[in-house]
């Protein structure tokens, strides 16, 4: 249970449903250990008013710098603007707020968020006030079952059975040892999953700028393709644009294959084609590489030699 900036709370809760949501930390000067991935992570509101107003589940926690937090995520960082978000950073903070600074922050990456109406606000009357950012619970606590137990009641069945099929996924989490199931990704979320997992750098041209970096989707969203790491690839921009116009793909032995169309279309392309036949720089973690079936799909229905 972590305790929550209000007008992130009151922004968010004035405009849900929502898939997923960044709960920042103004410092990026401390990780976040505390869960493994799909277990619920619930707000409080800052003393004396010492209330669980809602939650989420937990995906996975990065670092990242403000821009690009707000980029992923946009109004799902609990701001209407970059600007504002800065602005809220900056008061935390303690320093001038600055349009130009690019503050690096700590994200903690929430599903299937939910918020509760001030009506059904649960006290947390065992909240020390001593705490000023958080604090666990372990599911064999009295304290802990009660509180979860509230929060069920006040979901009902048909909302707590949403979440239940929300944080099941299809395949066990990938980050590190064998835990819980790793939730179902929102966008914003699979962008940055997908980041940190090619350590930052475009998986052809080994680009570090992470501003001008996407997660490309093998098999497209709106094919039916899942926001999976598995599904996944980081890639410069301009590489993007060419995969997911079919002028690039990549093969399941993990090789780039550049189209001839790049040099008919546009009589030029040697950049693109010094690339031809080059292995894909992968992850780290052979978990998080891309799945053959996805490459398959992208080779067979969108790239055209």
């Amino acid at each position: 249970m972590a305790i929550t900036d209000s007008d992130w709370f009151n922004y968010l809760s004035s405009n849900t449903p929502l898939d997923e949501v960044n709960f920042w930390q103004p410092s990026g000067g401390r990780q976040f250990r505390a869960l493994q991935p799909g277990e619920p992570f619930l707000f409080k509101l800052h003393s004396p008013r010492n209330y669980i107003v809602g939650g989420g589940y937990f995906s996975y926690f990065t670092i990242l710098p403000v821009s690009f937090a707000w980029s992923a995520f946009t109004t799902k960082n609990g701001s209407y603007s970059e600007q504002e978000m800065r602005t809220r950073i900056a008061r935390y903070r303690k320093v001038p707020s600055s349009p130009v600074e690019d503050y690096q922050i700590g994200c903690i990456l929430l599903q299937a968020p939910f918020f509760f109406a001030e009506d059904d606000w649960i006290p947390a009357s065992d909240w020390s006030p001593n705490i000023v950012q958080g604090r666990g619970y372990d599911t064999s606590d009295q304290s802990a079952q009660w509180i979860w137990q509230q929060v069920q009641d006040r979901l009902g069945a048909t909302q707590t059975a949403t979440l239940l099929s929300a944080v099941k996924g299809e395949d066990p989490a990938r980050f590190g040892q064998p835990q819980i199931v790793l939730p179902r990704l929102g966008q914003g979320s699979f962008r940055v999953l997908v980041t940190d997992a090619y350590r930052r750098k475009c998986a052809l041209t080994s680009s570090p700028v992470l501003h001008v970096l996407d997660a490309a989707h093998n098999r497209p969203f709106i094919q039916d393709g899942p926001n999976d790491v598995q599904n996944g690839i980081l890639l410069r921009q301009d590489v993007h644009t060419l995969f997911d116009r079919g002028y690039i793909t990549v093969t399941p032995e993990y090789r780039f294959e550049v189209s001839g169309r790049i040099k008919d279309e546009f009589a030029n392309g040697r950049e693109y084609y010094s690339a031809h036949g080059n292995k894909v720089v992968l992850p780290d973690n052979p978990s998080l590489c891309p799945a053959t079936d996805y490459l398959t799909w992208h080779n067979e229905n969108v790239y055209s030699a």
